[in-house]
């Protein structure tokens, strides 16, 4: 039995996470830590035992834990890591920080994040895979973040250090951000507002926002996100091939490519984990055999399909 640190934070041995992603599906982490600030989850990272597997978790929100579950310390930050400040242009938020909160919190005070008002989960996802929308990217408009590393110590990551890709960056395994800082350009607070809410009204109307889905489950080939402009083009991007290869409304038990938009995938009720990436991997077979491009998951999948429990 690995000996853990003692914590000043919740600590939950063998913790379901099916609750806690959007798909509502997968096994249990062996450990499931909820710090009680910065200083405990630094400490508990320099007393883990470096054998243990860690994995930072947000909201879930692009997330399939597999069924037999996870062999890690799952970390996820709630209460004091949700903070949000904004000092001029400058806006600061720990990593807890709803996506959606950050962008209107800002907004009042007229700086332009509204491109983060629609895109899932929270502020530490968005920096880990450079979220994006409408042509818009967390590198765009990121200054640093603070992390802990997986020896315990308090460091401050620029762009550079990150590498900013398509929906990727270059965190070292076991490194936890906290926070992370923004400069956007100002903006009148309702002129703001009001393209928040066309944002929304667009997203309502084309994604399947009602149903349990994962956001967009793969990367568009061509390397960018939708611009929302009306000359963007569709030819590489994800849902026009999952079409073109006929998988739109595509079932695998519980697990469906949604007839609104075939780039999200749903769990209609009952799907496992093994359903949802069984149907992502028919899909990605279908598009290769139709288009000869290969889909990339953006859906982050981890741990292990049966008992073992082993991380990816």
């Amino acid at each position: 039995m690995t000996q853990l640190p003692l914590v000043r934070g919740k600590l939950t041995p063998d913790r379901e996470l099916a609750d806690l992603t959007w798909l509502r599906v997968g096994g249990p982490a062996d450990w499931f830590f909820q710090p009680a600030d910065v200083e405990d989850l630094a400490a508990f990272l320099k007393g883990l035992d470096p054998e243990v597997a860690v994995f930072p978790m947000g909201v879930g929100s692009n997330l399939i834990v597999r069924d037999g579950g996870l062999r890690a310390a799952v970390i996820r930050m709630g209460r004091g890591f949700n903070g949000i400040e904004v000092e001029g242009n400058r806006v600061t938020a720990g990593v807890a920080a709803l996506d959606a909160h950050v962008a209107k919190k800002s907004a009042e005070a007229g700086v332009d994040l509204t491109f983060l008002r629609t895109i899932p989960g929270a502020i530490g996802g968005a920096v880990r895979m450079n979220a994006g929308c409408y042509g818009a990217y967390v590198a765009d408009v990121f200054v640093s973040a603070r992390a802990v590393t997986r020896q315990g110590e308090i460091v401050t990551l620029t762009a550079e250090d990150l590498n900013f890709q398509y929906r990727q960056t270059d965190l070292p395994e076991g490194w936890v951000i906290f926070e992370a800082t923004f400069e956007a350009p100002s903006g009148d607070p309702q002129e703001l507002a009001d393209r928040m809410e066309a944002q929304l009204a667009k997203r309502d109307a084309t994604q399947p926002t009602k149903d349990r889905t994962a956001g967009s489950t793969f990367r568009n080939p061509a390397g960018f996100s939708s611009t929302g402009q009306a000359d963007d083009v569709h030819d590489l991007k994800a849902w026009k091939l999952i079409d073109d290869a006929g998988m739109r409304g595509a079932r695998v038990g519980g697990a469906q490519m949604s007839e609104k938009h075939s780039n999200f995938m749903i769990n209609t009720g009952g799907a496992t984990a093994a359903d949802l990436e069984n149907l992502g991997e028919e899909v990605r077979k279908k598009v290769f055999q139709n288009s000869g491009i290969e889909l990339v998951w953006e859906i982050k999948r981890i741990g292990d399909p049966d008992g073992s429990r082993r991380a990816e």
